[in-house]
């Protein structure tokens, strides 16, 4: 059976890090070494494989998840070279949501930086096993034992070496595996494809068993047998060993973890086979849960198995140049062949697989169908979006959608000619489509085009697209908040909605009762209606109208959240009620109620962290606590200090270039959204009145 069709034989894997760990480096050695490339590309020079957007290529960042395919001792590896970026954090989201394992990368010298835990949460999140890789070992500073030490503490978690390295720094020479007790030196001039497997040298005896007593102590918690052989000292079985790692790992209990250096070619192999030795197959993942399109309550599973009826998830939608619009898939069970049709349960409505096509960065292969386990792209499907579900037209079922962060920054956008609105439409509808915390909509009272999106850089690069890839001229505003608004007290309150125009007139009537949420959700609904005062058929419409409504909220226009509703009591007429009478009566209602219900506006707050030398700490502190943050803790490592903070992202726009002016270039930072609160009333105040003049 060839590798594809293997499952046992398949892993879905994603490298995920924070910014600058080394992960498009990485990838780019896993692609030489498994013989999917001829030769190695460099990020610094623009030549990465996985890097291939222009916007990638300048910026030496990773802006878009980039999949591929390499085979490494028979088995098949399906990659995605996720970004580092807070800005781009969708593309770790939706990646892991469909990988069954992921290698978590680390710099030897910064350790866990703080988009490391944004990137771990999310791991946990959907519960990925995973294995860790400390980076950039030839580094000077390059600590081993501290990364790991603070993988333990940030994570809680049992992170555990199966290899170690061989000096560290300037000396870093090789590694030592602990499973094997054999220390691998590579070869310089064969850019690390070939190398000695020796014994362990005598100075690293001694640190060696220790650790290897730490590994074997750990994996014979799910080993009852090797547990007594480790006790009573006796040989321990090899194979047993790497079962037991495997099941750990699988089981969550355990991160394996592993040390090198990939800009200096050294470590790679031994992290391809901790891939394929620890991490799941999709045999080893629980069946996929879905339910019925029909009847919501009723559970569905499905075993990654190609017997079973089709069941895939599009988390990803691409714009090509050359073939159009690409979807891409994750094959859960069943099988997908180019030429056939599928059902899309969220819409309703039947897709044809045009093309189906295994993806190497921007190349494509061609192939005629897709298994269980497989992530590939296909083409011709014009309806579906991002977390839609596929299956099988006779056997419907809709998996999990996914969930994703609401955008904070926001400009204005309009063409600079007439000829390029029809182009700026399009290009603003294929970027959306792409990605799910691109926001696009139009300001009513003023016509103005309005985008959203997660961070300055996000909005940026997106506005780069639309110049390069489909050429767009258009003018900008500046990055703006995007504040909410919410209520804070309980009302009730009324909407009526009559009109007479000599033949059939409009008649609505409801009452609502309209308070705060109390977990936190955006909007609930529920109809109280008691008797027949409002026929059921017109309560969704009540509701629409409610949700329509608080899309521009009663202060200044920002959407409303957090708001629960209550449909009490109303009243309608045989002839003149209809659907959007109900609607506009439950839109005036919510106008009406919110005005009354204490409204005030909410900023996004972000978690920032500063990573700064002792000389320049008193600095950063006062200038975060000048932009009206909260500093929430400061942790001394290596001779810098971590301030974790509370900060108002209204605060933050040009915050790099302060942080570079106060700390001489010296400090660095990272920001991501934390949550939304309540802007404080003098700064409310001021708002409003910008607003009204």
């Amino acid at each position: 059976m060839s590798a594809q069709s293997n499952l046992e034989k398949i892993r879905n894997i994603g490298i995920m890090a924070h910014i600058d760990a080394g992960k498009t480096t990485t990838t780019e050695r896993i692609l030489y070494y498994t013989g999917r490339t001829h030769r190695i590309g460099e990020v610094d020079d623009g030549a990465a494989t996985m890097d291939w957007m222009e916007q990638e290529k300048e910026r030496g960042i990773t802006i878009t998840s980039a999949a591929t395919t390499a085979f490494w001792r028979d088995h098949t590896i399906n990659i995605i070279d996720t970004p580092g970026h807070v800005d781009f954090t969708v593309e770790v989201e939706r990646s892991l949501r469909v990988l069954d394992g992921a290698v978590a990368l680390f710099c030897a010298v910064g350790g866990v930086e703080p988009q490391s835990e944004t990137v771990w949460r999310q791991a946990d999140k959907y519960r990925v096993p995973r294995i860790a890789y400390v980076n950039k070992m030839d580094r000077t500073g390059a600590s081993f034992d501290s990364a790991v030490k603070k993988m333990n503490e940030r994570f809680g978690t049992n992170c555990v070496p199966i290899t170690i390295p061989a000096g560290e720094g300037e000396m870093f020479s090789g590694v030592v595996d602990l499973l094997t007790m054999k220390f691998r030196v590579f070869h310089e001039d064969s850019q690390g494809t070939t190398f000695d497997d020796l014994p362990v040298p005598n100075d690293m005896l001694d640190m060696a068993n220790e650790h290897r007593e730490v590994l074997f102590e750990a994996v014979a918690e799910v080993d009852d047998y090797l547990l007594e052989q480790f006790l009573h000292e006796q040989p321990l079985d090899q194979e047993r060993v790497y079962s037991a790692v495997r099941r750990a790992t699988i089981a969550l209990k355990m991160v394996p973890v592993l040390c090198g250096s990939s800009f200096k070619n050294k470590g790679i192999q031994k992290l391809l086979d901790a891939i394929v030795d620890f991490l799941p197959s999709p045999l080893d993942m629980p069946p996929i849960e879905g339910t019925h399109p029909d009847k919501p309550e009723k559970e569905l599973l499905r075993k990654p198995d190609t017997a079973e009826p089709l069941s895939a998830l599009a988390f990803k939608i691409a714009t090509d140049s050359y073939v159009g619009r690409l979807t891409y898939l994750r094959v859960y069970s069943g099988e997908i062949k180019a030429g056939s049709y599928v059902m899309n349960p969220n819409s309703r409505i039947k897709e044809r697989v045009a093309r189906l096509m295994r993806m190497h960065s921007n190349k494509r292969e061609d192939i005629k169908v897709a298994h269980a386990g497989d992530i590939v792209a296909a083409i011709g499907f014009r309806k579906t979006t991002t977390g839609d579900t596929l299956c099988d037209v006779k056997h419907p079922i809709v998996l999990e959608r996914m969930s994703f962060p609401e955008p904070v920054v926001m400009v204005f956008i309009e063409p600079k000619t007439q000829a390029d609105q029809d182009k700026l439409n399009d290009a603003l509808v294929k970027l959306a489509e792409e990605d799910p915390t691109f926001v696009v909509r139009v300001d009513e009272e003023t016509g103005q085009t309005i985008i959203s999106g997660m961070g300055e850089l996000h909005i940026e690069v997106l506005i780069d697209r639309l110049t390069r890839e489909f050429g767009v001229q258009a003018n900008v505003g500046r990055p703006a908040v995007a504040y909410k608004e919410t209520i804070t007290q309980e009302v009730e309150c009324e909407g009526r909605f009559v009109r007479q125009s000599g033949g059939k007139g409009q008649y609505g009537h409801v009452k609502l009762r309209i308070r705060p949420t109390d977990d936190d959700s955006a909007f609930k609904f529920e109809s109280k209606i008691v008797g027949n005062a409002i026929p059921r058929a017109f309560v969704p419409s009540v509701e629409r109208g409610v949700v329509g409504a608080m899309e521009h909220g009663v202060m200044s226009g920002y959407p409303l959240i957090g708001v629960h509703c209550e449909l009490i009591d109303g009243s309608y007429h045989d002839v003149d009620s209809s659907e959007i009478s109900f609607k506009v009566a439950g839109s005036m209602a919510l106008q009406n109620g919110a005005r009354k219900a204490g409204p005030v506006l909410l900023e996004p707050i972000m978690s920032v962290e500063v990573v700064v030398p002792e000389t320049y700490m008193g600095s950063v502190v006062g200038d975060l606590n000048s932009r009206r943050g909260k500093i929430n803790g400061m942790l001394p490592r290596d001779g810098v200090t971590v301030v974790a903070s509370s900060v108002p992202l209204s605060e933050m726009f040009g915050y790099a270039n302060t942080l570079r002016n106060i700390s001489q270039g010296r400090a660095v930072f990272s920001m991501e959204f934390a949550r939304y609160a309540k802007v404080p009333a003098e700064i409310s105040i001021k708002m409003l009145d910008r607003v009204t003049v």
